[in-house]
């Protein structure tokens, strides 16, 4: 994967590491903005059936405010999102967004250091799930 990276939570109940993965933000200084159960969306609006899928909107309020006041219109691209997936199997995958990859788009300088510790963090959110 190109703009992310992930952990798969092999044998882990998948509200688990939902909880896991919402303490490890926590950890990280992320609170979860926002917590949208697709599998639930889509059953609802088409009726259709799918594998547990969750996005977690995740920010990190001093990094946010950073990429706000360097570039106003970072807010599309914020918050960093979260996904913690389940496949056929009922195996769970926690996949992030890369911050590097999103501030690609916007081409200030000002704003690579806030991506580069969104991305560090992050990538430590990873790495205590992987433990």
């Amino acid at each position: 994967m190109t703009y992310g990276f992930s952990a798969r939570m092999d044998n882990k109940p998948f509200d688990e590491v939902v909880t896991q993965v919402t303490a490890a933000l926590r950890e990280e200084g992320f609170g979860v903005l926002s917590d949208l159960d697709i599998q639930a969306a889509m059953r609802e609006k088409l009726g259709a059936t799918m594998p547990r899928y969750r996005i977690l909107g995740a920010c990190n309020p001093p990094l946010a405010h950073s990429a706000l006041q360097a570039e106003p219109d970072i807010g599309l691209l914020l918050p960093c999102n979260v996904v913690v997936r389940e496949d056929a199997e009922g195996q769970v995958t926690v996949s992030f967004i890369d911050p590097d990859r999103m501030v690609e788009l916007v081409h200030k300088p000002e704003i690579d250091d806030v991506a580069r510790e969104a991305k560090e963090r992050l990538q430590r959110v990873r790495d205590r799930l992987l433990q």
